[in-house]
């Protein structure tokens, strides 16, 4: 019998080894304004979480997508693996558009105290084969590209 605490323990370390390569391929993409994880050199908290959690960073990843919030509802309407969910930790891999979606009654300023922004994307990594995740992120990306286009769809 499979033991539940050990099946989330190794749910949440496959995920956590997965982050480093998907921040990369978010940092290196071409529709992708900002990537927001400790795991990337950037972020403020990198030192800090290098020593805290030297064996991964969680597998919760905020990146922006160039083209607004347009381009936020187009991704999100496009992808299919990804399932379009504010929750987080669960073997799926999870996306969210807070601007369109859970925080879509606040104005700009009330976003910005909060720390978000109208091109955010939450994205909680599940244990999909990483490049099924890319395939499915390259049609949003695509769709983001012309979202007067496709955010319908």
């Amino acid at each position: 019998m499979i033991d539940t605490d050990d099946l989330f323990f190794f749910i949440i370390a496959f995920a956590t080894c997965i982050i480093p390569i998907f921040g990369e391929y978010l940092l290196g993409h071409e529709s992708v304004a900002w990537v927001s994880h400790p795991s990337v050199p950037d972020h403020p908290d990198h030192e800090l979480a290098k020593k805290l959690l030297p064996n991964g960073r969680g597998s919760m990843i905020a990146f922006g997508i160039k083209g607004g919030k347009d381009a936020g509802v187009a991704f999100i309407n496009n992808v299919k693996l990804a399932s379009h969910l504010a929750n987080v930790g669960d073997t799926r891999t999870l996306v969210i558009h807070p601007a369109s979606g859970t925080h879509s009654q606040m104005d700009e300023a009330t976003l910005k105290f909060a720390g978000l922004s109208h091109d955010m994307i939450r994205l909680s990594v599940g244990i999909e084969d990483i490049d099924d995740i890319k395939n499915d992120f390259e049609v949003g990306f695509r769709a983001a590209r012309k979202p007067r286009l496709v955010s319908n769809q």
